[in-house]
């Protein structure tokens, strides 16, 4: 059991509390001393001196503490009715508190935490110091299975984790620390954290369990200088329980020896215990630890089957050596500017760390390393396609062109911030050097409009345009939404997807061959080989998230050099659009058209979807509509969640049996989605039943009401684009989110969505809830290899790294300067198609 001076919150100063501790204490012990008679002084007897002290208790005491000593005052009130017994009782508990509050308010000194000598992590005791010299042999690119120490047999357990050569292994970093380095006394011991102290053994005592025979305990006693503390160890066999074995474990821990205790600190009954503590004996207070883990930074790695974590920290230990020869591919006067150490020392600290400052130091160069590699790659990529040719898209000098008519035909005025937009496209697409900008704008900020009118610029210059949809859905409403004004402007399009007639494919491909068809509306169709334009100017990516790089360029190669425009209503946070769109121009649209209504977002529990279905009656009497949203389109056997069929049948047969119910999901064909949206449009159906087919795109002024079942099953982006398909129209509309879940993260996610309407505040906590891969929606979008860098956390050493990296390419294009840069940019495309051919 661990005890100490622990320091207390109380008020009261000492020099207060002694004067009138001290004469108390003297009166209690010469009552016990003259065997409780009750005795009589000058002025009182005993018990009328206490009870009136008891009274006049000093100033600034806690309330709660003064409480615990005047409830024995009512004792010696009485003390003449008390029996002996009674009375050695009352006395014994005033004695024993009054000597608490004494020890409480003790003033506590500071004591240092314990020292320790330890042998480098790398060269851990025991290890020929031969072998290290042997390593200077091999190199990073050495397979593992040559490396002393490794063996062929731990080197095929490695390669299950991809594992195949020294570099790989000094890359695999530690997914956590256990901080034995934490070094304090035993009163300083916090329960949840660990740590290592140096004590004194007072009592040493192994015993096999009296109620469990195949148990044996060894029980050490130890001291130091503030306080004691219980360690137990457990052996589970009977081979432990042999009175042998029981005093050789008693005999390695003597009375007086030093030892070093590490582990975590866990509550008991009697105080801070270690839980499974590792112990050595130290030969003195001054010798070094021999142990590879007591008051050290213990790396934690993911493991595979065969291979534990003490095997696998040994084998790293065998490769660290190799290090020392390992080339800095970061020049020193960058290092110097950015305040960061070698990369060798970087590696060795993040798998041996001696404390928290060398971890710390060794990550920050590591994910410097890891985003300047990165900014490198992107800016390379810019920069090649800077150095290209494409058609610049001039418009004829006076006149009212393409784009103007069609401004002039719109219901209503572009606002400042699209307008802003607009100049910016319109001047990047005079350039002789491709496009490429992404356009952000949150949910119904009038992108489409922006991308049509920019695709006019390119039909007005003579070529061809395309605008590319991740889902048939959205590609057919952008093409109905396009087929209100192009005809009046005379441009001929055309709709391309997955479900289109042969025939009709057949002649759509020829007209477009020959540049009789001027703008082409699609999906992934767009990308297939027979698809084949006549002078392709501009490529429109709407949601261009759903898209990999690869696809985009897929697109993008079918013209001599078109210029590049995506568009996305996801609002993406900094530091994941520097990452992963950082080869683009980033434009956005941060104003909403006038007359769109605020939506009034609720947080229900599931017991009340009445209310939710009695709000839906409210609005479609009033000639508005509904959307209905859930995760699943058909029952699951693995997930307890309503499905949309499940749903439809259920609102249309027994909730809404007097409203028209639809139902739209993806596994529908083209014509029956395209029927179903055209229904509840024209308000033939007047709630739509739906999976998240209807996040993007789907619009319908008359929808006010947004109900979204199990939203704690969705990403917070995502919820706020379904938000976003009401509050188009005049009326003011709602937000439904039904939480199933008693999760009180899931709640609080929710209640983010509850009290903001900012997309890129939504945006920037999804990423940090729920990581990258997922608020991008596919691990095809172009997401950086990211080891150990993170994006929510390290946002500021990635603008570092961005600007060094800005710096080095507009001074060195080719990087021809830096060579150590140009290698571990070639080493991390190996990793990433090894990767990606492991995935495959």
């Amino acid at each position: 059991m661990a005890a100490g001076h622990q320091p207390s919150p109380a008020s009261a100063e000492p020099a207060a509390l002694e004067p009138w501790l001290q004469p108390l204490q003297q009166a209690l012990g010469l009552e016990a001393a003259r065997g409780f008679a009750n005795l009589k002084g000058r002025q009182s007897c005993f018990s009328a001196f206490l009870a009136q002290q008891l009274q006049q208790g000093p100033q600034g005491l806690p309330a709660a503490e003064l409480e615990r000593v005047l409830a024995l005052r009512e004792g010696f009130l009485r003390y003449d009715e008390l029996s002996l017994a009674r009375r050695q009782s009352l006395v014994r508990q005033c004695r024993e508190r009054l000597h608490a509050l004494r020890q409480a308010h003790r003033p506590v000194l500071a004591v240092a935490p314990p020292r320790l000598r330890l042998v480098p992590a790398c060269q851990p005791a025991g290890q020929p110091s031969a072998k290290a010299g042997a390593v200077r042999n091999f190199n990073a690119d050495t397979p593992l299975a040559e490396i002393p120490g490794v063996g062929p047999k731990t080197a095929s357990r490695l390669a299950q984790l991809g594992l195949l050569l020294a570099r790989d292994l000094l890359h695999y970093y530690p997914r956590d620390y256990l901080d034995y380095a934490n070094l304090v006394r035993i009163a300083g011991l916090e329960p949840g954290r660990t740590a290592t102290i140096v004590a004194t053994v007072r009592r040493s005592h192994a015993f096999a369990s009296p109620r469990n025979p195949n148990l044996s305990i060894l029980e050490l006693q130890l001291v130091d200088c503030t306080g004691r503390i219980r360690v137990s160890r457990f052996f589970a066999g009977q081979r432990f329980s042999s009175p042998g074995w029981l005093k050789t474990q008693q005999r390695q821990y003597p009375l007086g020896a030093t030892v070093a205790v590490s582990g975590l600190v866990k509550e008991t009954a009697y105080g801070p215990a270690f839980q499974d503590p590792l112990i050595e004996v130290l030969e003195s207070a001054q010798a070094p630890v021999r142990s590879g883990a007591i008051g050290r930074m213990l790396p934690v790695y993911g493991l595979t089957e065969g291979l534990g974590a003490d095997r696998l920290r040994q084998v790293v230990a065998a490769v660290l050596p190799l290090l020392r020869d390992w080339p800095d591919p970061l020049p020193e006067s960058i290092r110097r500017s950015q305040g960061l150490i070698g990369r060798a020392d970087a590696l060795t600290q993040i798998h041996a760390p001696a404390n928290q400052e060398q971890l710390q130091a060794s990550r920050r160069r590591l994910v410097f390393d890891e985003f300047l590699l990165l900014q490198l790659s992107l800016a390379q990529r810019r920069h090649q396609l800077r150095q290209r040719q494409a058609p610049p898209l001039l418009l004829l000098p006076g006149g009212e062109g393409l784009v103007e008519r069609f401004l002039a035909i719109l219901p209503f005025a572009l606002t400042q911030a699209q307008e802003r937009v607009l100049a910016e496209i319109r001047a990047d697409l005079a350039r002789p050097q491709p496009m490429a900008r992404l356009v952000q704008g949150d949910v119904g900020s009038g992108k489409t409009v922006v991308a049509l009118a920019s695709l006019l610029c390119a039909i007005e210059a003579g070529c061809q345009g395309a605008l590319m949809a991740p889902t048939e859905v959205l590609a057919e409403q952008h093409y109905r939404k396009l087929g209100e004004w192009l005809p009046q402007l005379h441009v001929s399009s055309a709709l391309l997807t997955g479900s289109t007639p042969a025939p009709r494919r057949r002649a759509l491909l020829q007209d477009l061959a020959n540049g009789q068809l001027q703008l082409l509306v699609g999906t992934h169709a767009l990308l297939e080989d027979p698809v084949q334009f006549d002078r392709l100017g501009l490529v429109v990516v709407d949601e261009q998230h759903r898209f990999g790089v690869r696809q985009r360029n897929r697109l993008l190669a079918k013209g001599l050099q078109p210029h590049l425009l995506t568009m996305t209503a996801t609002p993406i946070p900094r530091t994941l659009a520097l990452s992963v769109h950082g080869d683009l121009d980033v434009s956005q649209i941060d104003g909403l058209p006038p007359g769109r209504q605020p939506i009034r977002t609720l947080l229900l529990k599931g017991s009340q979807r009445q209310r939710a279905y009695g709000l839906i009656r409210e609005q479609v009497a009033l000639g508005q509509r509904a959307y209905v949203v859930l995760p699943l389109v058909e029952e699951s056997e693995k997930l307890d969640l309503r499905s949309a069929v499940e749903v439809y049948h259920q609102l249309k047969e027994e909730v809404f049996t007097e409203l028209r119910v639809g139902l739209l999901h993806g596994r529908l064909n083209s014509a029956d989605k395209q029927a179903a949206i055209a229904a509840f449009a024209a308000g033939d159906t007047q709630v739509l039943v739906s999976t998240t087919v209807v996040e993007v795109g789907v619009d319908v002024p008359e929808a006010s009401v947004m109900l979204i079942d199990h939203a704690e099953r969705f990403g917070l982006a995502q919820l706020h684009q379904l938000r976003g398909r009401v509050g188009r129209g005049a009326a003011a509309s709602h937000c439904l989110l039904i939480n199933d879940s008693s999760n009180l993260l899931a709640r609080q996610r929710l209640e983010l969505l509850v009290r903001s309407s900012d997309g890129f505040e939504i945006a920037e906590m999804d990423l940090r809830l729920r990581g990258p891969g997922q608020v991008l929606g596919t691990r095809q979008s172009g997401l950086p290899d990211l080891a150990l860098a993170s994006l929510t956390d390290d946002g500021e050493v990635l603008e570092r790294a961005r600007a060094v990296a800005q710096e080095i390419t507009q001074a060195d294009p080719n990087l021809q300067a830096h060579p150590g840069l140009v290698q571990a940019l070639a080493e991390q495309r190996r990793r990433q198609m090894d990767q990606a051919a492991r995935l495959n």
